[in-house]
């Protein structure tokens, strides 16, 4: 599948930006030979007429799962650690994560980790139908200005897309510290027929994933007196 410049994601046929910058502080002298070395051997190129996600590693994998903005990496890389039967797919465009993300790999000889360096959406729109078997989106950037609200990733049209290459059954996990896009992404969900949310009791929302570790972001979210967050569970019908 070709990205379809008519498609209602798209400006002058390239998929909108869900991001802002791509750098930061320069890399160190390790992390840009990781870039050099290691990430042209894990990185995913999109090609010409659709993408299986399965084919990516070596071997063929039980079960394949996206983290969409994974920014330092410490949850996508604990998952693959744990998980050695199950594909990994990490989306950031973020220079500063990317090279975290790239050290663990290196470090735990993770050969089940693959990266998308580009906008997740443009990796959404080539994925087949129902490929996936979990989907991650753990403190995204919230936008919290109304004029940047259309940069926020959970919008109708990408909640679609999430459940085009979802599986039946599967889950997709969001979590913020950000009140305003919780209720944002929960009253988008709600409006969307093709996932469930229905938690055990009032309140489990508040309760951290089973196993969970608090991401970077989240410290820093504490540190910065955000005690309160918000750990959704969708699943695809």
């Amino acid at each position: 599948m070709t990205t379809n410049p008519h498609h209602p994601l798209t400006v002058a046929g390239e998929p909108r930006a869900f991001f802002g910058r791509r750098s930061g502080k320069r890399l160190h002298k390790g992390q840009d030979r990781l870039f050099r070395e290691k990430l042209p051997a894990i990185e995913i190129e999109l090609p010409q007429g659709g993408l299986d996600p399965g084919a990516l590693f070596h071997t063929a994998p039980r079960r394949v799962e996206l983290e969409i903005g994974y920014g330092g990496g410490e949850h996508l890389a604990r998952l693959a650690a744990a998980h050695p039967d199950t594909g990994f797919i990490g989306c950031e465009v973020f220079s500063g994560g990317i090279a975290k993300l790239l050290e663990a790999v290196d470090v735990a000889g993770l050969d089940n980790v693959r990266l998308f360096t580009d906008d997740a959406l443009k990796l959404l729109l080539e994925l087949p139908d129902a490929s996936l078997d979990a989907a991650y989106l753990l403190y995204p950037d919230p936008w919290p200005k109304t004029r940047h609200h259309k940069r926020r990733f959970v919008s109708p049209t990408t909640l679609g897309e999430l459940a085009r290459v979802l599986k039946p059954g599967a889950v997709f996990r969001f979590a913020t510290d950000i009140e305003d896009y919780a209720d944002w992404t929960l009253a988008h969900i709600l409006r969307a027929p093709a996932f469930r949310f229905a938690p055990a009791r009032p309140g489990q929302w508040h309760e951290p994933y089973p196993g969970w570790q608090p991401t970077r972001y989240e410290e820093k979210a504490r540190a910065a007196g955000r005690s309160v967050s918000f750990y959704f569970e969708f699943i695809r019908r």
